[in-house]
C-alpha cells in the first residue's frame, strides 16, 4: 500500500515501528520473526475494534525487504507510563484507566483464532531454548490442568507503557500476546510486570507497584468482589504467568528470580 519508510519511532522484542504516511505508522517484524505473529495481531486488533475496544485502526499489510509489516493508525499522545512518571496522572487515575480497559477486553467476544492458556503454554515450551529448568514444564502444565481454564479474552500485557493517551482517550496497543483464559490471568500478568519486573528498572520502584495496586483495587470494585478475594483467585495463576514471561523476553538476572518464585509457587500448590 502507498507510503514510505520514515523515521524509526519505537521498538519491541519482535518488531520496530516507523512513520509511514500522514497519520500512519508501520510495525515491521524483525528478521526471523514468523509472519504469523503479525497476521494474528491484525486479526485481534480488527476483532476488538469491532467490539468497541479502544485500539488503533489497521489500514493494511506490507512486505519491505522481506519483512512483513502492519500499517496502523498513528496514535498521538504520551503513554500512560510517561504520564505517571511526570506526575501528570496519579497512580489511582492510572489504575482506574487500566482497570477500565481490562473490563472492556474481558467483555469482548472471543475471536475464534485465540488459543487457550494451555495451548499457548505448549507452543512456547516447544521453543524453550533452555530458559527453564526441565522439571518446571510438566509441573506448570499440570497446574494449568488443575485450575479453571477460563473462556475470556486476555491481552496479557496491559501495562501503562502500552496505553497511549490520545485526545480521544486511552487506546491500547500490542495485541500479539492475546490468549483465552480467566480474568485473573490478565491481572496476574499485570501484577508480575508492575510489581516484580518494572521496579527493577523504574526510577521510582514504588510507582509501578502503586499503579498495580490501584488497578487491582479498581477492578475488584468494578466486578463487585473484595480486593482480598481477587488476590486469592489470582495467586494460583502467578507461576503460570511467570513461566510465560520467562519464555518471552526477560534479562537473565530477572529470569533467575522468576524461576525461584515459580518453584516457590509450585511448592505452595502441592
Amino acid at each position: 500500500m502507498q507510503g514510505s519508510l520514515g523515521e524509526k519511532i519505537g521498538e519491541g522484542a519482535h518488531s520496530e515501528a516507523y512513520t509511514w504516511a500522514p497519520g500512519q505508522v508501520v510495525k515491521l517484524l524483525k528478521p526471523g520473526v514468523p509472519r504469523g505473529m503479525a497476521w494474528f495481531e491484525v486479526r485481534m486488533i480488527r476483532a476488538v475494534l469491532a467490539a468497541g475496544v479502544p485500539v488503533p485502526e489497521v489500514f493494511g499489510e506490507v512486505t519491505l525487504d522481506g519483512r512483513f509489516g502492519i500499517v496502523l493508525q498513528r496514535l498521538d499522545g504520551p503513554t500512560l507510563l510517561q504520564l505517571t512518571r511526570t506526575g501528570a496522572v496519579t497512580f489511582e487515575q492510572a489504575g482506574a484507566i487500566v482497570a477500565a480497559l481490562a473490563m472492556s477486553i474481558h467483555k469482548t467476544p472471543l475471536p475464534s483464532e485465540v488459543l487457550s492458556m494451555r495451548e499457548c503454554m505448549e507452543a512456547r515450551l516447544d521453543h524453550d531454548d533452555g530458559k527453564l529448568p526441565k522439571h518446571i514444564a510438566p509441573e506448570i502444565l499440570t497446574l494449568i490442568d488443575r485450575l479453571p481454564p477460563g473462556d475470556g479474552l486476555c491481552h496479557t500485557d496491559l501495562s501503562p507503557g502500552n496505553v497511549i493517551m490520545t485526545s480521544e482517550g486511552p487506546k491500547l496497543v500490542d495485541w500479539a500476546g492475546v490468549m483465552c483464559g480467566p480474568a485473573v490471568l490478565e491481572l496476574g500478568f499485570l501484577h508480575v510486570v508492575l510489581s516484580e519486573l518494572a521496579p527493577e528498572i523504574a526510577d521510582n520502584p514504588e510507582r509501578p507497584r502503586a499503579t498495580n495496586a490501584a488497578a487491582q483495587t479498581e477492578y475488584a470494585r468494578l466486578t463487585g468482589i473484595s480486593p482480598a478475594e481477587l488476590t486469592a483467585a489470582m495467586e494460583p495463576y502467578l507461576p503460570i504467568v511467570r513461566t510465560f514471561i520467562i519464555l518471552g523476553d526477560v534479562v537473565p538476572s530477572l529470569r533467575e528470580r522468576l524461576i525461584q518464585r515459580i518453584e516457590a509457587g509450585l511448592r505452595s500448590e502441592d
